[in-house]
């Protein structure tokens, strides 16, 4: 079974290329982030065409998550429960469904923009709330993971010059004591240690070059409970899928797990 993390950065713009994917590496559970849509705009005619059934929450031009499945869609649960407003209202930040013999959450992390900004607290009150949430589902005998952009580097082998984010949301040690609670229910970061290759980024800036200078930081992420972590056979990111044109600056990380 192949489950795979993608910040499309707007589904729509991102169609093709989604569509192509999907069918290439034969992806069978895709969690999304950053749809940039409306429910009534997501693709779901398109994805149904190719086997895909989709659920969705999504209000517009920002954030938006999205759980796409070939093997089945059930017990979806729309919206962080628990999960504190941002501006009066909640945001679309986060889906779960059961997919075949597997639970997962889609999640896109506030970004926190700087530290100073009450973007930060909300983005830790945020994560609060995702521990709580999942905590039922990680200690539970079925596989379950979390996935997504969580707009966080765990360590700082995971950005490419640790210097130049120095004072800067995704780096702090609040975030990355967020990160840990979250893993102290028992979940597991997927990515294999020691890594099979240098820095494997999953983001990189539009701007100054930063994909072909490989400036970029693993903020999207697996955490998987010990009955996910234990049948993962491997785990990578698609780097393909960041270069050309019409690329989100976000890459897949894929996982495949045994049967």
């Amino acid at each position: 079974m192949r489950i795979a993390t993608w910040n499309v950065n707007s589904i729509t713009a991102r169609l093709p290329r989604l569509l192509a994917w999907l069918q290439s590496s034969g992806t069978d559970v895709l969690c999304v982030q950053e749809t940039k849509c409306t429910e009534e705009q997501f693709p779901a005619a398109e994805l149904r065409e190719i086997g895909y059934e989709s659920a969705v929450l999504a209000d517009g031009r920002w954030n938006g998550v999205a759980v796409i499945s070939r093997v089945g869609l059930a017990d979806v649960v729309k919206g962080l429960p628990g999960g504190p407003e941002y501006g009066g209202v909640p945001e679309p930040r986060a889906i779960a469904a059961t997919c075949g013999p597997v639970r997962v959450w889609s999640v896109y992390v506030p970004n926190g923009r700087e530290v100073a900004h009450d973007h930060y607290a909300y983005k830790l009150r945020w994560l609060a709330a995702l521990e709580e949430a999942v905590a039922a589902d990680a200690a539970g005998d079925r596989p379950f993971a979390v996935l997504g952009d969580f707009n966080i580097a765990p360590t700082d082998e995971d950005v490419w010059d640790r210097s130049v984010f120095e004072g800067s949301t995704h780096v702090t040690e609040p975030e990355r004591a967020a990160l840990a609670a979250l893993r102290g229910r028992g979940l597991t970061d997927v990515m294999p240690r020691p890594l099979k290759y240098a820095h494997p980024f999953t983001y990189w800036d539009y701007r100054q070059l930063g994909f072909p200078k490989n400036r970029g930081m693993r903020i999207d992420l697996v955490y998987g409970n010990g009955a996910f972590a234990g049948v993962v056979e491997d785990s990578y990111v698609d780097r393909e899928e960041r270069k050309g044109k019409g690329a989100s600056d976000h890459a897949p990380v894929v996982v495949d797990l045994t049967p």
